[in-house]
């Protein structure tokens, strides 16, 4: 082997070492893992589960909300949320019936919705303002009509 390859070589295996061992430690040290996806429960008895026998915002610290909704046919319940700026909230959601997205725009949150299955996920709104959530999977005829606002006050 050529001395240039083995030079090569080495320095492409530790880049791909240096990033494995940058993503391991975002992933476990820092929190920044995907979406979780693990917890699931039957579609068919969404509404007889807890916590999605009771939709809502609950306050769960100073700032800090929880809000567990369900996504069904071309709406989300609950259907509209507001929070004071600079309040952390925390989604819980599932699927009734066919998977959904949950798009807020202007913030990095996004996610795919899919029945039997609990997605999890936390955004920080620190701008005041109205933020339209609209579901980005196709899910029917009625698709374009599946919004609702998050106002931040």
């Amino acid at each position: 082997m050529h001395k240039s390859e083995k030079i090569w070589l080495t320095l492409s295996f530790g880049m791909i070492m240096g990033f494995m061992i940058l993503t391991g430690y975002q992933a476990f040290a820092l929190g920044m893992g995907t979406p979780s996806g693990q917890t699931t429960l039957d579609p068919q008895k969404v509404d007889q589960t807890a916590p999605f026998d009771k939709p809502g915002v609950t306050q769960i610290g100073e700032n800090e909300y929880e809000v567990v909704m369900t996504l069904q046919i071309f709406s989300f319940t609950p259907n509209k949320l507001e929070f004071p700026a600079g309040s952390t909230v925390h989604f819980k959601l599932t699927s009734k019936d066919v998977v959904h997205g949950f798009e807020v725009a202007g913030t990095n949150l996004n996610a795919m919705v899919m029945p039997g299955y609990v997605q999890e996920i936390t955004q920080k709104f620190d701008k005041p303002g109205d933020y339209l959530v609209l579901c980005n999977e196709y899910c029917g005829a009625g698709h374009q009509l599946m919004s609702t606002t998050i106002t931040v006050k």
